[in-house]
């Protein structure tokens, strides 16, 4: 049965004959010299692909063996320093280029047999280059594309789990967390080394284990065993572990009466707990921050700067090789500014201030994932200082894990947007790989979208996103449809009549919920108290939103945690002005790029409401009213589902029974609920336009009333 839990990693038997013949000739002995847990990682994984994929399980090789009368095909993998085969290979000019985690995969022939070299420097470029090999085999390419020199373009390639200890995930819609705690670290699951397998097939190498709302009680010494156990099962497989921390430990854990970060007792207490982490996990990678946002502690809680907080623990890190990733999603409750301006405007002025091995984890706009945003300011406005991108994987605002939403397209418009900074070119991928300005310290990293359902992230196509951002975070040259063709043969099938449609279907899927949720560049409309569902009349309370709520209490609504501080719809138009006549936020951006999303003429339609509150009769470039427009974009996101589920039925004859059923399923809610936001959402602004519905538009069924008074309890991931 197919219950997607083999991911892309299924291995399945070639079909073709020809081909069959020739993998098995080619790939018949294993030659692995040098020992230690990657390496036997790497010949174990090589060894279950060729058998799955040829049939037959390669034999072992020893090097006097290899080349002698009959043999078949020899398969070399190694480094020059264990292995003699591969110091003898002739590759040190290629393995120069390779670096640390890269690798070189050659193919020739040794005594007239055929002959093929996966090499690196470091037994972890080993592992990566198996994987390749293996994938290239699995997408019907066994010898295209040889030679190969591979070596990631970002140092730091990070997954982060928003799992709490009690094995809820904050936005997961996967299920419960991966993580048992309460069986750790005695007792280890099968799955953590399966899920460490698949971060390293496509080049994860960090991970971060818990939310970055941070219970202080991970640092204790009751779950430090637990996390060292879960780092013993990932250090094979290249994947170091992170930890989020909570700024007020010291009080909290340690007794002090204060976490200022420029208090020596403060200083001493966070040195000695780096050291404990230490001592059980010494390859710990080091910290993920949130502070001083949403109400988290930090240092603007004793009038110090985020520079300051993070260099308290950067310090205390630094003797064990660790990092400090601060992140730069900070914004605050007591100011009456566009939310979009924060965090540029907290974190900008202190370019430069931060010690070298803390680095800034920008997301990748300026609000919060929303399904379509500009790119941060942030990108290209400091200089001295190393950025991380944050990306998210878990659809928070894409429908949670019933809606297919590809992301590689979104997550390849932030990468190669041009911020202009020095000049042109300048794009968010080179800020943060490092390329722009000469960073050392380099990363991306991803909110999670796994849990313990089977088939580890809700939807089937779920997977395809973790597998994207991967592909991308090794190489953001990689184009969105050359990921989702190798993800989809290596995951259904190669058979062309289903990798293309699949394609295509995959790729358009990234525009519709833009489409029915938040088209022209409207943000942030969804249900209060949840993530879940339309609600773009979802006003702040003026008397209670500043008052603090008992712990228990619900949340008052400030004006930035509702719907109508960002539309601003009314009677006379629709959108938030961040130009010079409004927030001005626009001006965060270099003069090329504010220049054009200043300009209503010249703004890029889909970003258009994000900058620009309009007048509902504004012509548009269709020609239609920017209110006709509106309706239209809807209908059209709409109509896109129904595309979606027409292409996946004739799909059919290609897909298990298992899988298919439950795509189509999946696609069946995903209709119901884009019809659910578009009629929302054009209801609600049609009471505020007064316009009626444009020809070709029917009116939604019902009134507004009626989708205001919808409520769901126990939404997930909450």
């Amino acid at each position: 049965m197919e219950d997607g839990y083999r991911l892309w990693l299924r291995y399945e038997p070639v079909s073709s004959p020809e081909l069959l013949t020739a993998y098995r000739s080619a790939f018949g002995r294993l030659l692995c010299e040098g020992d230690s847990p990657t390496l036997r990682a790497a010949r174990d994984e090589l060894t279950r692909g060729l058998t799955g994929l040829c049939g037959a399980r390669p034999r072992t090789a020893r090097a006097a063996d290899v080349g002698g009368d009959g043999d078949p095909g020899t398969i070399a993998i190694g480094t020059p320093a264990g292995s003699p085969a591969i110091a003898g290979a002739g590759l040190d000019g290629a393995l120069a280029d390779a670096g640390a985690e890269g690798f070189v995969i050659r193919a020739g022939a040794r005594d007239g047999r055929p002959h093929l070299w996966v090499a690196a420097n470091h037994d972890v470029g080993v592992l990566y280059g198996v994987f390749h090999l293996l994938r290239r085999l699995q997408t019907g390419a066994p010898r295209a594309e040889l030679p190969v020199t591979s070596a990631p373009r970002i140092q730091l390639r990070m997954i982060d789990h928003w799992d709490n200890l009690d094995g809820t995930i904050e936005r997961g819609y996967a299920g419960h967390s991966l993580w048992d705690w309460h069986k750790l670290p005695d007792y280890l699951s099968p799955r953590y080394e399966d899920y460490a397998r698949a971060q390293a097939s496509i080049g994860i190498n960090a991970v971060s284990l818990t939310n970055v709302n941070a219970d202080p009680l991970v640092l204790t010494a009751e779950y430090l065993p637990k996390v060292a156990a879960l780092a013993g099962v990932f250090r094979r497989w290249g994947l170091r572990v992170f930890l989020t921390a909570r700024f007020s430990s010291p009080i909290e854990l340690g007794g002090l009466s204060t976490a200022d970060p420029l208090d020596v007792a403060v200083a001493a207490w966070w040195r000695a707990k780096a050291a404990e982490i230490a001592q059980h996990v010494p390859d710990f990678g080091g910290f993920v921050i949130k502070a001083s946002s949403e109400g988290q502690p930090g240092p603007q809680d004793y009038g110090r700067t985020h520079a300051q907080g993070a260099n308290l623990l950067a310090d205390a890190v630094a003797p064990s090789g660790g990092i400090v990733i601060w992140r730069a999603f900070v914004y605050r409750g007591d100011l009456d500014e566009d939310r979009a301006k924060q965090a540029y405007g907290e974190l900008a002025p202190l370019d430069g201030q931060f010690r070298p091995n803390v680095a800034l984890q920008v997301k990748n706009g300026p609000i919060d994932f929303q399904p379509r945003e500009p790119f941060h300011p942030l990108f290209g406005a400091m200089p001295r200082t190393p950025l991380f991108a944050e990306l998210m994987l878990t659809q928070e605002y894409l429908g949670f894990a019933t809606h297919l939403v590809y992301q590689a397209p979104l997550f390849k418009e932030v990468l190669d947007a041009d911020t202009h900074a020095a000049g042109p070119g300048s794009t968010v991928a080179r800020v943060i790989d490092g390329d722009l300005y000469g960073d050392r310290l380099t990363g991306i990293a991803a909110v999670a979208n796994t849990g313990d359902e089977r088939n580890w992230c809700g939807h089937p196509f779920g997977q395809a996103n973790w597998f994207a951002f991967g592909r991308l975070a090794w190489d953001h040259r990689l184009g969105a449809a050359e990921i989702a063709g190798e993800w989809l043969r290596m995951t259904f099938s190669q058979d062309p009549r289903f990798v293309e449609p699949a394609t295509a279907m995959m790729l358009a899927s990234r525009e519709a919920p833009v489409g029915y949720m938040t088209p022209l560049g409207l943000h942030h409309l969804m249900a209060k108290d949840h993530h879940y569902g339309p609600g773009p009349w979802v006003a702040p309370d003026p008397e209670t939103w500043r008052a603090t709520s008992p712990k228990g209490a619900p949340q008052p609504l400030r004006p930035d945690w509702t719907s109508v501080y960002y539309h601003r719809a009314d009677a006379g138009g629709i959108g938030f002005d961040r130009t010079a006549t409004g927030s001005g936020a626009v001006a965060q951006y270099h003069p090329p790029v504010a220049e054009l999303f200043a300009d209503p003429d010249r703004c890029p339609e889909e970003l258009l409401l994000w900058f620009h509150h309009l007048p509902w009769e504004r012509p548009m470039r269709s020609g239609r009213t920017l209110w006709d427009e509106l309706c239209v974009r809807y209908d059209a996101g709409v109509e896109a589902v129904r595309g979606l589920r027409q292409t996946w039925s004739d799909l059919a004859p290609y897909v298990d029974l298992e899988r298919f059923e439950h795509v189509a399923e999946l696609l069946a809610i995903q209709e119901k609920e884009a019809t659910w936001w578009r009629d929302a959402c054009l209801l609600y602004f049609q009471s505020v336009s007064k316009r009626a519905f444009p020809p070709g538009c029917e009116p939604p069924p019902g009134s507004l009333a009626d989708f205001i008074c919808v409520h769901h309890s126990h939404v997930p991931g909450i």
